[in-house]
């Protein structure tokens, strides 16, 4: 049920990311009893993307080049359907029996929406994260120890995919987390980035419009398999694509937060 109060019901609480040395505050908020978080992630310069070299490799994966990207603050875990529908009043989910499952079953606009409201709750920026903002959180930003997939080389340790998730979608929080605690990079749903899609290399980014770009989006999902789970891997669709296995994860400019660090 939807509220009229909901931002008088809004509290802000200051936690730490375990992995991060200088104990930079994360920001959790807490709406009509959904509490969700936010962990900084310090922006750095990586290797985005991974060189072909086998047959299980995609070619849209490559070539591996260097970016950079600034702070930003990141969702410790995927949208929850708590979250969502204490936002939109609604739940479009097909997996539905539990409010800490990742929402899913929402396009672009649907996402787009979302944010809009949540931002009109909060007072804050909320947004989508871009590609590259993905990509260096899932390796463990400036803590990355080179693991293939978000947190290990063991990708039933840190992801509900094929193997291990009874063709389902699973609560958050249940596997381990990556090297900035951040829960279900790897597996359960895809993420909607804000990402158009273009190979590497071959034209310049293009930002998505309502008209028609291809949206990236990362990390696998409950029903892909070992191939489709590697931080570096790409998959993209339309801006009305609402399926069971894409949903989304918050992102945050850095300085919105005023932090004194």
């Amino acid at each position: 049920m939807r509220h009229t109060l909901l931002y008088a019901l809004i509290t802000f609480f200051s936690v730490t990311v375990a992995q991060a040395q200088d104990q930079i505050p994360c920001e959790s908020f807490l709406i009509d009893n959904v509490k969700f978080t936010m962990v900084p992630v310090e922006g750095g310069t990586f290797q985005i993307g991974h060189d072909e070299r086998t047959d299980d490799d995609f070619p849209a994966d490559g070539p591996a080049h260097e970016v950079t990207v600034g702070n930003f603050y990141i969702g410790e875990t995927l949208v929850t359907q708590d979250l969502w529908t204490v936002v939109m009043g609604n739940n479009p989910s097909k997996y539905n029996s539990d409010g800490r499952l990742p929402v899913e079953s929402v396009n672009v606009m649907n996402c787009r929406q979302f944010i809009a409201k949540l931002n009109e709750m909060t007072g804050r920026n909320f947004r989508f994260l871009t590609e590259e903002e993905w990509e260096y959180a899932a390796r463990g930003g400036k803590y990355s120890r080179g693991y293939k997939y978000a947190g290990s080389n063991d990708l039933d340790s840190v992801a509900w995919f094929y193997h291990n998730s009874g063709e389902r979608t699973h609560p958050v929080k249940q596997k381990a987390p990556n090297e900035l605690g951040l829960y279900d990079m790897t597996g359960n749903v895809w993420e909607w980035t804000s990402s158009g899609y273009a190979r590497y290399g071959k034209q310049p980014r293009l930002q998505p419009t309502d008209g028609g770009y291809r949206f990236v989006y990362r990390g696998g999902a409950y029903y892909t398999d070992e191939r489709f789970s590697p931080v570096y891997h790409r998959s993209h669709g339309q801006i009305s694509d609402a399926t069971s296995y894409i949903g989304l994860r918050l992102a945050m400019d850095f300085d919105t937060l005023n932090i004194e660090r």
